[in-house]
């Protein structure tokens, strides 16, 4: 009989004592509304011990009690509180070791309801009385770092029954509408003991982070069949989130109709990828990947300036955005900074010490090669150059004030410096603008990308009217600067021109005095800006010469500021000559027909005068222009936002702010007159959220996701239908050509047409219409705005 037990110990040696699903409440998360009670938790445990003793004998003292067990861990829960469900798993291990006697215990907690699209999400882990004891406050034994290497894998982080929609099936109706699709991920590591021992959140394998990468590329993808898009879900998880191994089930619940699911479930490692085995996992001090910001720098550039930074800047005191705009200018002065990206400019109320000026707030991306200290440093610098007073009152009026948000993945705190700021999470003025140019940012310990915060944030607290951040240019009226969600903004057209297609000749351009006289008399009627254009762009038009032009623009420039010093003058022009001679003139606007793309030189003079500018949409010359018309089926403003994304990235490498720029669908600049309606009723495509979903193949030919977001979004719309020949009775309505003697009067009677499209271009978000009519436009702009805006 001994020998016969003897024979057998290896069965024995598999013995299991089990609890399962025992619910213990634990404060467990990172976020306020986690800490603010216990929560629910599901806690499988399994104890690694022989019970052959106590299955011979009969006895419960010759085993280890799961009553004892199950209440052991019971009161640990209900008394302590974490971070991270992994210390808590950490933390029930130990227990189970020290109090029970477990010599080696595996530990699963649930955690119900952790995500809002997923049964669950939780850890796994096994610990031995030996790693337990090397496990101390004061560092790690040699003994537990050897037994770590030997269970490589053995953790598991888990999401159960993420349920998603997408396109998946060979079927013609499955090709047709999105079905559910039911996930779970196990990813299989080592957890890193730090993480278990000073209860932080894992920063690279978070199952948030990793549930967002998922459902982002899963609803954006069409595969036939579940097995490849199990396969790419691995792929996208080993090379994109680098972990070890995942375990993937993908389940059809609507497959099989007398069946509950039928689906596939697959096991990958890095070494099926062809992906290195890696000596260490991303740290939480390695710089933010590509999937936080996108610069276009090159590899020389990314070595020499290797940290991704985003700083906030604020302003109320003098020209807050001259004063913003000055202190990035220093920034990009610096041979060890270079700005990658800029935000909009955002007008709020101050927020701690309420009686002060309004505040006018924005974000940079920058990158680096300073330490985070000296970065302090050298924006305590810029901030001491434009008389910030360091001794003032906290929270008080400063003429700039630059803050580091988030340096790479840092996570630090001294006296002098903490990163990420201790505040970004209550700060709508900080979240708005850095979701500008970086929404699916995480942030460091955190755990909730910028978007995720602002939208958090925006639900606890919703602002009345007066309270509201608004969106600014700097361009400057009675009230203020431009606010794009006040009102819409005229743009009166001021050719100064022989050949214009509808005012060419006419009595203000004969002179300067003349122009200058009818510029403030639109200015009376309602215009908000001038713009002042000496060169004809009606399709076919010839090019005068350069200094023709300047010399047409420039007096009539210097003649309007000699009766109006305030009014925003636009020079319209693509010419990069012309822009700084009216410029230097008096301007402070430039509207280029062509975005930048008729003239190499005119984007570098938009970044050196640092105006505001308006890029157009345009192909070829006005010349030529109407011979490229020729834009896919269905797919004219996609082409317009692909070419405009392509300038507007252009603009903003070259020093152009993105709080600078206004965008031009360029209504009659090569388009048909069907082209041009599909542009004003698909106008809030162009600067949606949304990019159109288009799959696209990656290298090996697997499917990836498009572009999560438009790059365009958020950008204000500038619209010119005013006269053109698409408004002609004729094109719409087929009737008859207008009974008049040329063109240019024909052009002039369309102006019930231009009121017409004025109308519906601010039912589709237009925030700027140039037109001719300012009157008569001024009164269907107001009554427009009351109609179709939130004021």
């Amino acid at each position: 009989m001994a020998a016969l037990a003897k024979t057998d110990s290896s069965l024995v040696a598999g013995d299991k004592i089990m609890v399962r699903q025992l619910t213990v409440h634990n404060i467990i998360g990172v976020d306020s509304w986690e800490r603010s009670k216990r929560q629910p938790l599901t806690i499988d445990l399994t104890v690694h011990q022989q019970v052959d003793a106590s299955g011979d004998t009969d006895l419960l003292s010759q085993t280890i009690s799961y009553g004892t067990v199950s209440k052991t861990v019971q009161e640990f829960s209900e008394k302590t509180s974490y971070r991270s469900v992994e210390a808590l798993a950490a933390g029930i291990a130990r227990v189970c070791v020290e109090k029970c006697g477990a010599p080696r215990v595996t530990v699963r907690v649930e955690k119900p309801r952790a995500l809002l699209h997923a049964a669950c999400a939780g850890v796994q882990i096994t610990r031995t009385k030996e790693e337990i004891g090397a496990m101390g406050s004061d560092g790690l034994g040699e003994a537990y770092q050897d037994q770590a290497e030997d269970r490589e894998g053995e953790d598991q982080i888990f999401i159960k029954d993420l349920t998603l929609s997408t396109i998946i099936g060979v079927n013609p109706w499955e090709r047709e509408e999105r079905q559910r699709v039911v996930i779970t991920l196990i990813i299989h590591l080592a957890l890193d003991p730090q993480v278990l021992l000073s209860d932080h959140v894992p920063k690279v394998h978070n199952y948030r982070t990793i549930t967002r990468t998922v459902s982002k590329y899963v609803e954006s993808t069409n595969y036939k069949t579940v097995e490849a898009l199990a396969t790419s879900i691995a792929r996208l998880l080993i090379k994109q989130c680098h972990v070890p191994k995942v375990t993937v089930r993908v389940e059809k619940p609507s497959a099989i109709v007398f069946a509950a699911a039928a689906g596939v479930e697959i096991t990958r490692d890095r070494a099926y990828f062809g992906e290195k085995a890696r000596a260490s996992d991303p740290t939480p001090a390695t710089s933010l990947d590509a999937s936080a910001h996108s610069d276009d720098v090159d590899e020389e550039t990314r070595g020499r300036l290797p940290h991704v930074v985003y700083l906030a800047l604020g302003s109320n005191l003098g020209d807050s955005a001259k004063n913003i705009n000055d202190a990035v200018t220093s920034l990009a002065g610096s041979a060890a900074i270079k700005v990658i990206d800029t935000s909009f400019l955002y007008e709020t109320k101050a927020m701690y010490v309420t009686d002060q000026p309004n505040f006018i707030n924005a974000c940079c991306a920058i990158r680096t090669s300073l330490s985070p200290n000296d970065l302090l440093d050298f924006l305590k610098g810029i901030e001491a150059e434009m008389g910030r007073n360091f001794n003032g009152q906290r929270f008080g009026p400063r003429p700039i004030d630059l803050d580091i948000l988030v340096y790479d993945r840092v996570e630090m705190s001294t006296e002098r410096l903490i990163i990420p700021h201790p505040r970004i999470k209550e700060r709508e003025f900080v979240l708005r603008p850095f979701a500008d140019i970086a929404p699916d940012m995480e942030i460091p310990g955190l755990f909730r990308t910028v978007s995720q915060l602002l939208a958090l944030l925006s639900h606890e607290s919703a602002p009345t009217p007066s309270d509201k951040i608004r969106k600014v240019i700097p361009l400057k009226t009675t009230a203020g600067l431009w606010s794009w969600s006040t009102q819409t903004y005229i743009m009166g057209i001021l050719n100064v021109t022989p050949d214009s297609f509808s005012d060419g000749g006419d009595a203000h351009t004969q002179s300067p005095d003349a122009a200058a006289q009818q510029a403030i008399k639109m200015a009376a009627a309602g215009a908000h800006i001038i713009d002042v254009g000496g060169m004809s762009t009606r399709p076919g038009a010839d090019e005068p010469p350069v200094e023709i032009e300047i010399g047409r623009v420039v007096p009539v420039i210097e003649a309007i500021r000699k009766l109006d010093a305030n009014i925003p003058i636009s020079i319209d022009t693509y010419r990069a000559p012309v822009a700084r001679a009216a410029i230097k003139a008096g301007a402070n606007f430039i509207n280029d027909v062509s975005g930048g793309s008729l003239d190499p030189d005119m984007i570098t003079a938009m970044a050196e005068t640092q105006v505001p500018v308006c890029l157009m949409h345009m192909r070829g010359t006005p010349k030529t222009m109407q011979q490229l018309t020729d834009y896919p089926a269905g797919q004219v403003v996609p082409t317009i936002a692909a070419s405009l994304t392509s300038t507007v990235q252009q603009a903003m490498n070259k020093g152009v702010r993105r709080w600078n720029i206004i965008l031009d669908p360029g209504i009659g600049f090569v388009k048909t007159g069907a082209q041009n309606y599909e542009i004003l009723q698909k106008l809030p495509v162009l600067v949606g959220e949304a990019a159109p979903a288009t799959a696209t193949l990656d290298s090996e030919g697997q499917q990836q996701a498009p572009a999560a977001r438009n790059a365009l979004a958020g950008f204000p719309v500038l619209v010119g239908p005013s006269r053109k020949g698409f408004l002609s009775q004729g094109a719409v309505t087929g009737s008859q050509a207008l009974d008049a003697t040329s063109k240019k009067e024909q052009a002039k009677q369309r102006i019930y047409a231009t009121a017409a499209a004025c109308s519906a271009a601010i039912a589709r978000g237009a925030n700027v219409l140039r037109v001719h009519d300012v009157e008569e436009m001024a009164d269907v702009v107001r009554v427009a705005d009351r109609c179709f805006r939130d004021l």
